[in-house]
């Protein structure tokens, strides 16, 4: 092959990436570009210890064949709720919340920024350390720091207490 043949291939090459990249960045159904944010992360357990939405829907859902839809925080990871969690009380303290990283806000500003199919309520509690932790319907809504990426549900049933949230 002459090399002026091989350098229109690689350059071919690169504008075939450059657009697959362009495309799913910029298109609004891809997961990428649906939930854009900034975490920071707990260097005790490597879960997400806080979320900020930035514009982004602060709740949004997803769904699967076994759990069907369920809500997701703005950095598109699985929410749970807490049975032994009263109305707007976290019962989830000390090694629990090391397990279960509430999902916590810096301010109540964008709240009302959820997905079109989020129906219930949204709000706050503050928690005994002042973090705001969101909450759903009054309950407090919790990330399981085992699940790995968007999509995982591995705290789903666990101990028969800790379930996903149906919007």
């Amino acid at each position: 092959m002459k090399s002026s043949t091989l350098i229109w291939v690689i350059v071919i090459i690169v504008i075939i990436l450059l657009g697959g990249w362009y495309f799913f960045s910029h298109n609004p159904s891809s997961p990428a570009a649906q939930y854009t944010v900034n975490t920071s992360q707990s260097a005790a357990n490597n879960a997400p210890a806080q979320q900020t939405s930035q514009g982004n829907p602060v709740l949004g859902s997803n769904n699967n064949a076994t759990l069907g839809t369920y809500l997701v925080a703005a950095n598109a990871m699985t929410l749970y709720k807490y049975t032994k969690d009263t109305n707007n009380v976290s019962n989830c303290t000390g090694q629990c919340a090391v397990m279960w990283p509430p999902y916590t806000v810096a301010d109540q500003s964008n709240l009302s920024n959820v997905k079109p199919d989020v129906k219930g309520s949204v709000g706050t509690i503050t928690r005994a350390d002042g973090t705001l932790q969101v909450t759903y319907n009054g309950m407090p809504l919790y990330f399981y720091n085992k699940d790995a990426k968007p999509g995982d549900t591995t705290g789903q049933g666990v101990g028969g207490v800790w379930f996903v949230v149906a919007p």
